[in-house]
């Protein structure tokens, strides 16, 4: 029931002692500010890295030729190991537990591309039908390089949006040309990368590029996607590519230098573990900067009933009960951490979303956000602690004798 004397009391109180009663409320608030600013750190710290492995495939495996270390079968060591279409083509059809698979050559070759008067300098990569599906390119307006494309040897390619925006600005690009260093490629799909890194650059199938080229058909990369395939099945998968490719370009399989296999399912499940001890750490570092505050609340509070044991003597000696004495202290406590926790928490969600707002996101760190339970539940905790920091004060004024109160006060 609303007890408006007691309110009136209260009030009263924290307005006599205005210094004391906004530190202390500061101490609260600021502890769940910073609990907020935190958790929204680690969470946008995450965001980024998965957003990162979304881009490129957190279940996928990298192959790269490199140059072998290692004298094996009568091979000297610094022989170039260089990939092949077939190997494309053997990891894409009988390696058991691969999705999909693209190869690239070339993968970050800039070239001038022109249409009509306008002239701008992009990224042209050589892939495979598949790779639209790796890369996490959503596909805007047209089509992705599909396979008839590929063994066919088509001119065709699929620009990112800021390639449409430089060159046809706001004419439609499907079935246009683009002169891509003296070769003319016909737009057949505009795409979108959602983590916007892999936006400036065009797809062209990769048979067509090494026909133009030199007529070679090395492959720089091949990259291939493991499903739902476990971490531990997909280190057999990497395991049983490099024996395969050890065995036909004859280097040890031990030779890490001879060939790269990155398994990106080990490098994402290591990163993210990494980031959710990020996050617990950050959660203690709150947890403690809220107990300082808890305590500063208490020490107040201890204070304040010794400030008030004549009072509390009179209470008694005027038939005040001990819950009554011990209700209005706790009371009064719980409405300071209450309101500081509230305005603690709006600050802390304010100034993540005012971050946010004005995009102050990077390619590692994305949309900051706070578990709205967890913020809640931090409420409820301090509010839980602000009510134990006054119940022992609370309960040592109770058992005061009147006489004894009213001589100490």
């Amino acid at each position: 029931m609303f007890d408006l004397d007691k309110w009136q009391e209260i009030l009263g109180t924290i307005k006599k002692n205005k210094l004391r009663t906004i530190l202390t409320a500061f101490s609260v608030a600021w502890g769940i500010f910073i609990l907020i600013i935190l958790l929204a750190a680690g969470q946008g710290l995450r965001n980024g890295a998965q957003e990162q492995f979304g881009n490129d495939a957190a279940n996928s495996i990298w192959i790269d030729g490199g140059m072998t270390s290692m004298a094996y079968e009568g091979y000297k060591p610094g022989r170039t190991i260089q990939l092949h279409n077939a190997d494309f083509y053997h990891i894409q059809k009988n390696i058991e537990g691969i999705d999909h698979a693209t190869a690239v050559n070339h993968g970050h070759q800039t070239k001038i591309l022109s249409y009509k008067n306008e002239h701008a300098g992009f990224i042209v990569r050589p892939v495979a039908p598949d790779h639209y599906l790796l890369e996490k390119a959503k596909i805007i307006s047209g089509r992705f390089i599909n396979e008839i494309d590929f063994n066919e040897f088509r001119k065709v390619c699929i620009i990112g949006i800021p390639v449409r925006n430089a060159l046809f600005k706001n004419e439609d690009p499907i079935d246009k040309f683009i002169d891509a260093a003296g070769t003319k490629y016909k737009v057949v799909g505009v795409f979108n990368d959602p983590g916007k890194g892999d936006n400036d650059r065009i797809y062209v199938p990769l048979l067509t590029e090494q026909r133009i080229s030199n007529g070679k058909d090395h492959v720089g990369t091949i990259w291939a996607s493991t499903g739902t395939v476990s971490v531990e099945g997909s280190e057999l998968i990497a395991e049983e590519i490099r024996k395969n490719l050890a065995k036909k370009y004859h280097f040890n399989p031990m030779d890490i230098n001879a060939l790269n296999v990155s398994n990106n399912n080990v490098e994402y499940v290591r990163i993210m573990s990494m980031l959710d001890g990020i996050k617990i750490f950050i959660l203690i570092i709150g947890i403690f900067t809220l107990i300082a505050g808890v305590v500063g609340v208490s020490n107040i509070m201890m204070i304040i009933v010794k400030e008030r044991t004549k009072e509390i003597g009179v209470r008694k000696a005027l038939g005040a009960t001990p819950f009554s004495i011990v209700s209005l202290i706790i009371q009064e406590s719980v409405f300071i951490t209450s309101v500081a926790g509230y305005v603690g928490l709006l600050a802390g969600i304010g100034v993540v979303e005012g971050l946010k707002a004005a995009g102050l996101e990077g390619d590692f760190f994305k949309d900051p956000n706070v578990d709205i339970s967890i913020a809640l539940l931090s409420v409820g905790l301090i509010i839980l602690a602000g009510a134990l920091a006054g119940f022992f004060p609370a309960i040592k004024a109770a058992r005061v004798e009147p006489i004894t109160a009213l001589r100490e006060g």
